[in-house]
């Protein structure tokens, strides 16, 4: 971590590396960008509450500052969006994180929405309870007729206090956390959090857990991309792809529950390997799994692209122009299906993805039809990956022990929305001292919004489950 002066903070906000995220400490604020194929770490001292905006240039920004505000009560100046975003004014505390949290003292405000204003201009006000299981989140439409002119969506309403629960905790105690914060990256958190804190450590894993952790990582991926293939053809008014997508999914979901005793493979992954090893007969029972999925892949493929009235509800539907995925130098399928090739596993890349040739899936449509074929697409290669995972696990030990010293980590984990960040800075007991998690979604809501312009209604809950960004991973 570079500690710069105000100043040299405030020069960011004009030149800087394409931003990851943002976040604080007591009297301090952080940020990481992407550099030359690296995460680069920067810091400002903030003695007065305040801190130089870096969204004039990063409008990604603007989430982490309204973040930042409300857990550590520090004041962006000149930020371009400085209302409230996860303290809904119900929490019993102001700025929780902060050196000197205070008691709330008034009634919670009612929420603020940027105006849209023109002839025939009327709002359409959904959430935060929606039908059927998923998580909370308020969408406030703009639109004249049919036709989406504005969307804004609010969050903050899973807020668990994960951050400052991990404080003061050895990372194996802390291992749970992350592990929580989106249930269906599950794997991908807790392998961004491992590494973050064997780099800390300077510990390292077994080659055994290392495979394993791959082999993880690669079913979550195609467990959820089964589930998002069946949904977006859902949300097209195809439920056949739906019902055969989400029984494919079962059966691999089972398969992990045989393998590792948990059909997320929650709570498997510690710093410095394993929770259990793979169970006897676990290899056979996924490879049959995995057999049954790719022998049906070509034949869901054919129907989803010979239909004219799906194919007519997913191509030039919700499209995300290729120079707002620079701009918030969002990656995963978002990104991919706009033209960014970039996955974690192979830049900066990490063990073992250097031996299994990952490339990029991508298209250039950037619409809801391309956000499908890079899935459908990933599902093929992460079949390959793990295919000559599960005949190479080498033998050994699962676990190695942690260095109990201080130290600073950060790490990248390819999920299956894209990039988990973790950053950690350990004291000399090995505690945490400080800590920061970042889903994908903090860069893919914001594309959200821009993407539905131009749209019909009707279409919002398609093009909203073809980017499919997390409630709960945005809500720390």
């Amino acid at each position: 971590m570079t500690r710069l002066s105000e100043r040299a903070w405030a020069a960011l906000a004009e030149q800087s590396p394409p931003l990851l995220a943002m976040w604080a400490e007591p009297a301090m604020v952080h940020a990481a960008f992407w550099h030359e194929g690296a995460t680069l770490l920067h810091s400002c001292a903030t003695p007065e509450g305040r801190f130089a905006s870096l969204s004039a240039l990063h409008p990604s920004a603007a989430w982490f500052e309204r973040a930042i505000h409300d857990l550590w009560g520090l004041e962006a100046v000149g930020t371009i969006d400085g209302r409230p975003w996860l303290d809904h004014g119900r929490w019993p505390i102001l700025n929780p994180m902060s050196a000197r949290p205070v008691r709330h003292g008034t009634a919670p405000p009612q929420p603020e929405f940027l105006p849209t204003l023109g002839e025939g201009v009327h709002q359409i006000a959904v959430g935060p309870v929606h039908a059927g299981i998923i998580e909370p989140g308020h969408f406030r439409f703009h639109v004249v007729g049919e036709t989406l002119v504005r969307l804004e969506a609010r969050l903050g309403y899973t807020h668990k206090g994960t951050l400052s629960l991990m404080l003061g905790k050895s990372p194996r105690a802390a291992a749970r956390f992350p592990a929580r914060l989106s249930g269906d990256s599950t794997v991908a958190h807790s392998l961004a959090f491992a590494l973050a804190a064997e780099q800390a450590t300077g510990g390292a894993p077994p080659p055994r857990a290392i495979a394993l952790r791959a082999a993880m990582a690669e079913l979550e991926r195609v467990a959820n991309h089964l589930n998002d293939w069946g949904f977006i053809c859902n949300d097209a008014a195809f439920p056949a792809i739906h019902a055969r997508t989400g029984a494919l999914r079962e059966a691999l979901l089972r398969a992990c529950h045989a393998a590792f005793g948990h059909r997320l493979m929650m709570d498997r992954i510690l710093p410095g390997g394993l929770a259990v090893d793979i169970e006897p007969g676990g290899i056979a029972v996924l490879a049959d799994a995995l057999a049954m999925i790719a022998s049906e892949l070509p034949a869901l493929e054919r129907i989803t692209a010979s239909h004219a009235s799906l194919q007519d509800r997913l191509v030039s539907t919700g499209i995300i122009r290729p120079e707002l995925v620079a701009l918030l130098n969002a990656g995963g399928v978002v990104g991919r299906a706009s033209g960014r090739a970039f996955d974690a596993r192979a830049t900066p890349g990490y063990a073992p993805y250097d031996e299994l040739e990952v490339s990029p899936i991508t298209r250039d449509a950037g619409d809801v039809a391309a956000r499908l074929a890079v899935r459908v697409g990933e599902i093929h290669e992460s079949i390959r990956m793990l295919r000559i995972i599960l005949a190479n696990i080498p033998d050994g030990a699962i676990l190695t022990p942690l260095p109990q010293q201080g130290g600073e980590g950060v790490a990248l984990v390819e999920g299956f929305r894209g990039e988990c960040l973790c950053w950690l800075r350990l004291d000399d007991g090995g505690l945490i001292q400080g800590a920061f998690l970042r889903d994908p979604s903090w860069l893919h809501w914001p594309l959200l919004e821009a993407a539905v312009q131009g749209n019909i209604v009707a279409d919002f809950p398609l093009i909203n489950k073809s980017i499919n960004g997390s409630y709960s991973g945005v809500d720390l």
